[in-house]
């Protein structure tokens, strides 16, 4: 049985991808020091011969007993709240974890797959965005913590696979949304579904016409597998397409989660991307890949999951 790391394995990405890792026949050992990721996430994997959990800081150096095949690098605060809030932590997990899951990579001569992300295009001066856009990010505002984390982990990861000869992979990760997100999170789809589920206002930044294009986590781990086991050096985005304001994902929501929730607009945050919309040329020619779960649909199971998460019976809203 081959046998994948996935640091971060206990957050909303990492456990998704822990997940259908184990459903291809792939042991798992997931990673987490659980800043931001939950036990609970993977407490259903718990028992399973096939997985174990280590709780453990990547940004310190990993020891893993045993052969092991791939190494998923996608420990990282995601959310602009968590890396605003924890700016240390997120730089460090970008520069010391990655070098410290890339070293074990090279003892155990695994496959390395890098969890980047679209935010290394910063605020877009080219649009849609395609791999070899080289961004236009403000290093030193309060963004750039993350984003310039992830740009260093790209640039590591391709050193190693240059210098060492090891075999990497990098994904751009888009928008993603889905079930284990947290409620708390801090980005447009859990915030706006909270917000209307308890009937309270839905708070947009700024007038809500900067635009995302919003990937179900199904899709996205499909991806990521893809070219987990393609031969494909170079980054690859994944995302979806179907890119809308971020005043009509609220309104989208308010009307799904039958609330009766208004829109009221909150000052935009530093240096936020005014459009974010993936070209996904290089997936679809060069891994087969595209998104399936149209947006409703995947709405729909998030909804449920906050629904159960939150305590509120289908139909209603705290309204």
């Amino acid at each position: 049985m081959k046998r994948a790391v996935v640091t971060g394995g206990a957050g909303f990405l990492g456990s998704h991808l822990c997940e259908r890792l184990l459903g291809e026949g792939i042991a798992v050992v997931a990673v987490d020091n659980l800043v931001t990721g939950k036990r609970e996430n993977v407490a259903h994997l718990e028992g399973r011969s096939d997985f174990s959990f280590l709780h453990h800081d990547v940004s310190k150096p990993i020891e893993i007993d045993g052969g092991v095949d791939y190494i998923l690098h996608f420990a990282s605060p995601a959310s602009p709240i968590d890396y605003l809030e924890l700016p240390i932590q997120t730089l460090k997990v970008g520069s010391l974890g990655t070098h410290n899951s890339l070293g074990l990579a090279k003892a155990k001569r695994a496959r390395y797959l890098l969890a980047s992300t679209s935010e290394v295009y910063g605020d877009p001066l080219v649009h849609p965005q395609p791999e070899t856009y080289w961004g236009n990010v403000n290093p030193v505002g309060p963004r750039g913590v993350y984003d310039e984390a992830k740009r260093f982990a790209e640039a590591m990861t391709m050193a190693y696979q240059r210098v060492h000869g090891l075999e990497t992979r990098i994904v751009r990760i888009f928008n993603t949304y889905g079930p284990r997100m947290r409620i708390n999170d801090g980005r447009a789809v859990p915030t706006f579904i909270a917000q209307a589920l308890r009937g309270e206002d839905v708070t947009i930044f700024g007038s809500g016409a900067q635009t995302r294009s919003f990937c179900y986590v199904s899709d996205l781990v499909a991806g990521i597998l893809k070219l987990m086991e393609s031969s494909i050096n170079d980054p690859v985005n994944i995302g979806n397409l179907h890119e809308m304001s971020i005043e009509e994902m609220a309104k989208l929501i308010i009307k799904m989660t039958g609330s009766s929730s208004k829109l009221v607009l909150r000052p935009l945050p530093t240096d936020d991307p005014k459009v974010r919309k993936p070209d996904i040329t290089r997936a679809r020619t060069l891994l087969g890949w595209e998104p399936k779960v149209p947006l409703e649909q995947g709405l729909t199971s998030t909804i449920e999951y906050f629904r159960k998460k939150m305590g509120i019976g289908a139909g209603t809203t705290g309204a």
